[in-house]
């Protein structure tokens, strides 16, 4: 590709877009750390403990509710945020399709 079109070395790719890659010898490996703590600080749940399920068990959510309503603007940007996080951590996919259906009317 050198050949056709001008380029320059800028080293080995370490963070691009959110995602952070570590190559190995014989692997590489990718991960959004940063971008989740980053993502955490911005929401406010910053300070907030970790569990080992993302979500809490047979819960059910209602479009219908009784709660206060939340700010839709924040509510999408959040579900936006945790959408592009999914691309590394396919493990939350479920938790973060399930609050997706929400944001109609958050």
């Amino acid at each position: 590709m050198a050949s056709c079109f001008q380029m320059s070395n800028l080293g080995v790719l370490s963070y691009y877009l959110g995602i952070e890659m570590r190559q190995g010898k014989e692997m590489l490996t990718l991960g959004q750390s940063t971008y989740a703590s980053k993502l955490l600080e911005w929401s406010g749940m910053a300070e907030c403990k970790p569990c080992m399920t993302p979500m809490e068990e047979r819960l059910k959510l209602m479009k219908d509710s009784t709660m206060a309503k939340v700010d839709g603007t924040l509510y999408r940007s959040i579900i936006g945020g945790l959408r592009y996080l999914v691309h590394i951590r396919s493990d939350n996919s479920f938790v973060v399709g399930y609050v997706s259906c929400f944001m109609e009317d958050p």
